[in-house]
């Protein structure tokens, strides 16, 4: 009987105070978190970055243990989410789905993708297929959290082993399939216009080693840098540079960085390079330095009733995102504020062409006389922050890596 007693409370290996155990759950559940930002998201699914191999392959093997989680499963259902943002073929969009959909059942979300072998075929090209993955992990996937559930006992004892294995359980479920592909489409702040609800959560990503930056890396997908601004933190790019000070990691892109170079004054490939890759940027620029600045001058100028000066104020913000995310409401608000300012309405009507210039240009001397002819107009246009911001598009060059 006392054999049988001492069995049932078996306390195991470790003997830690509880906060011991909770940093050990911590711990564990982090080191997943970077195999997922590192290795899934960074290195396969982007290619921003590359891993030596026992790098690599210890984020496969841990990832295997700790969620079973197959690399190129992940790796299609990530590719086609960014290829069908928002739309009804994404696989988790709350936009399409809901919020509390994805918040709280990401995991059922990416479970019936993962059943989808076209969208494994189309989008998981390039990830490992070789005897490992076809003969444990692809194959042992509920053996692997059997035998984690297993480790933790004996290291922790039946009830603190269990509950640090149910946490790393519903770590990854919970924190990437439906905070970040939930919250991260739907609250938040935005330094791009992307044509998708992406949004960065908070500008120090900790918790889910820089993935809180959801709408940086929707701008610049091949980044291996999630942070923009000065005041960004993303943790993982730390793990990067820690991994490539070391000789263990190669980063292959980050995003551009434009620079001002005054020696230019007209448009060459290296202009065009620089304004295509940084798009985003530039529109971002576009907005402070051309809609903000009209808005304020006409704001001051018009000498409009309150509720005219109220409609002008709210638009100032409906100026400024995505025309194709806006409600049918916002869109017909802005309408009637633009309608109240002709020089405000010009300077809008010049964000959109030049935002069209992206997407209809589809060669450099395309692009290139596209530009030139922008430049044209905005010099004409009468708007003296438009004309300065169509002087300096000339002088713009990316960065040196």
């Amino acid at each position: 009987m006392a054999l049988v007693e001492e069995h049932l409370v078996f306390s195991g290996i470790l003997q830690l105070p509880w906060w011991g155990y909770v940093l050990v759950a911590l711990g564990l559940t982090h080191i997943t978190i970077a195999a997922v930002t590192l290795y899934l998201h960074r290195s396969q699914s982007h290619l921003a970055l590359e891993l030596s191999p026992p790098v690599a392959h210890f984020f496969r093997f841990w990832l295997w243990l700790t969620t079973g989680m197959k690399t190129k499963e992940w790796v299609a259902i990530h590719r086609k989410h960014h290829a069908n943002v928002e739309t009804e073929h994404d696989p988790h969009s709350p936009v399409v789905k809901g919020i509390s959909t994805v918040l709280w059942g990401g995991w059922f979300l990416y479970r019936n993708e993962a059943m989808n072998q076209e969208t494994l075929d189309k989008y998981g090209g390039g990830t490992p297929d070789d005897w490992l993955e076809r003969k444990i992990y692809a194959r042992f996937t509920n053996l692997s959290i059997l035998l984690m559930l297993v480790i933790d006992v004996l290291l922790f004892g039946y009830i603190a082993g269990g509950l640090i294995w149910m946490t790393q359980m519903i770590w990854i479920p919970f924190w990437a399939a439906g905070v970040i592909n939930g919250i991260g489409h739907y609250w938040g702040y935005r330094n791009f216009e992307v044509k998708d609800a992406s949004k960065n959560i908070v500008p120090w990503a900790f918790i889910v080693g820089g993935e809180e930056l959801h709408n940086n890396h929707h701008a610049y997908a091949s980044s291996a840098k999630f942070s923009v601004k000065k005041w960004e933190f993303d943790l993982g790019w730390q793990y990067v540079r820690l991994l490539r000070g070391l000789g263990l990691a190669r980063v292959k892109k980050v995003a551009p960085k434009l620079v001002l170079k005054q020696d230019k004054n007209q448009f060459d490939l290296a202009t065009v390079k620089a304004l295509i890759n940084s798009r985003f940027q530039v529109m971002s620029n576009f907005a402070k330095e051309v809609l903000n600045s009209v808005h304020a001058e006409e704001l001051q100028r018009l000498g409009v009733n309150k509720r005219q000066k109220a409609l002008l104020k709210r638009a100032r913000k409906l100026m400024c995102k995505e025309h194709t995310l806006l409600s049918e409401n916002a869109k017909e608000q802005l309408r009637r504020a633009l309608d109240l300012s002709p020089t405000l309405e010009r300077a809008y009507a010049m964000k959109e062409k030049l935002q069209s210039i992206w997407i209809k240009s589809n060669s450099h001397d395309g692009l290139l006389q596209a530009l030139e002819e922008w430049c044209r107009a905005a010099e004409a246009s009468g708007i003296e922050a438009l004309r300065e911001f169509s002087a300096r598009l000339k002088h713009y060059e990316v960065a040196p890596a």
